[in-house]
């Protein structure tokens, strides 16, 4: 009798203690709600949307991805004319990669920002009832968790998920982690006053994103093989063929792939914002240069490049302060002062005007924009004389500018 018995118990445990070597695994890698949020807290980010000014106009969350990129939604990205991301209030500039606006998604660059990357998952690998876990910036309040579980698959493979755990304003753009700290979705939209409808879209999405992005060749081909990660002449070599070949699409996907491999080097961020103006793209122009000149404040043609975009935008008095560093840094920069002189005048600052164009076609005596704007500034501040004079020197170099400036200057 007590035989049995013990061959029982000692079946039941040998029976237990198989099941749990099979099971431990799996045991293992589910963590707690707290465990997922240790795991994915220092990769996922806030992401400010501003304006020309610098105001936040919007505001969201991103996730970093293992590439470095920084994955949001489509909507977040777009929402203002500048965009900045970070952590624990901490924000670096970071610019548009991709964007993918039928799916309402983005990958941001973000260099210099102090994150780690998430693990990914699969949203194809999920079922309904799976608990998961919504980690995002509600509010602006970095690093909120919401738990819950998938209600429901959509569509797919892979499938939009819908979840009960709760997505707030704010939280756009933040991770969908399962219960082993895996990304399995962006959190993407809730609809007001459905109980539980959450949506976040599959990671695969971004996935595909991201290989298109690397995949898509430039508009025209670039007559030069690409460049090692670790060559910074070859980097610049590069970007120099493809200025010359004014291949502007080239140029800007070669310097975010630059700016990936050396994110300190400010002339990769020179030859971006060159890229963005050309592409009629200033804005974007003008945070690639603000980028340059804080890695390397001294960068005199980048502040140059900037108080050009600034004009570009209409944004004169900043246009000013850029051009005036320029030539502080560079007292021959011609071109800096011809901008200068032209940045004066749109602010009616007449004597100002006429003093930077002077040292333009004093460095430059055959610059004929040069001349032409100093006429101009000579006219606006009511001294036609002298306005004729540079008119008068502006027709050695183009007559036909100079007889147009005459005739408006002498027109009553």
């Amino acid at each position: 009798m007590h035989i049995g018995i013990r061959k029982g118990i000692r079946g039941r445990w040998g029976l237990f203690i198989l099941l749990l070597v099979f099971l431990w695994p799996v045991l293992a890698l589910a963590l707690s709600a707290s465990q997922v949020f240790e795991q994915v807290k220092d990769s996922v980010v806030v992401v400010k949307a501003l304006n020309r000014q610098g105001k936040q106009v919007g505001l969201g969350s991103g996730v970093v991805l293992p590439s470095g990129e920084v994955a949001t939604n489509h909507h977040v990205a777009t929402a203002g004319e500048r965009l900045q991301v970070g952590t624990r209030g901490r924000y670096v500039p970071a610019f548009l990669l991709a964007s993918d606006p039928e799916r309402d998604l983005a990958l941001l660059l973000a260099p210099g920002l102090a994150a780690t990357p998430a693990r990914l998952g699969r949203a194809g690998g999920l079922k309904v009832g799976d608990k998961v876990f919504a980690v995002g910036a509600p509010y602006g309040l970095e690093l909120s968790l919401s738990e819950g579980i998938v209600s429901q698959l959509r569509g797919g493979p892979p499938p939009l998920i819908q979840t009960t755990a709760p997505i707030s304003p704010g939280s756009s753009g933040g991770g969908l982690f399962n219960k082993r700290g895996e990304l399995v979705g962006l959190t993407t939209f809730y609809l007001k006053g459905g109980q539980g409808l959450n949506f976040a879209l599959p990671v695969e999405f971004l996935t595909e994103l991201a290989a298109s992005q690397r995949s898509r060749p430039p508009a025209r081909a670039a007559p030069v093989t690409p460049p090692g990660p670790a060559a910074s002449g070859d980097w610049e070599n590069q970007a120099a063929a493809l200025l010359k070949s004014q291949d502007w699409h080239g140029l800007l996907a070669h310097c975010r792939r630059w700016i990936q491999a050396q994110p300190e080097n400010a002339s990769a961020y020179v030859n971006l914002g060159i890229a963005y103006h050309f592409l009629g793209r200033n804005q974007e122009a003008v945070e690639a240069y603000r980028e340059a000149v804080r890695l390397k404040p001294d960068h005199a043609e980048a502040w140059c490049y900037l108080g050009g975009s600034y004009s570009d935008l209409g944004r004169w008095q900043e246009a000013v302060e850029a051009w005036r560093e320029a030539v502080r840094l560079k007292p021959d920069f011609a071109a800096a002062w011809i901008g200068l002189g032209d940045s004066y005048s749109k602010l009616g600052r007449w004597q100002e005007a006429v003093e930077a164009c002077r040292e333009a076609v004093r460095l430059k005596p055959d610059y004929a924009d040069a001349w032409n704007n100093l006429a101009i500034a000579y006219a606006l501040s009511g001294n036609r004389s002298a306005a004729l004079e540079a008119v008068k020197e502006l027709r050695r170099h183009d007559p036909q500018k100079a007889d147009e400036l005459f005739n408006l200057i002498m027109k009553p």
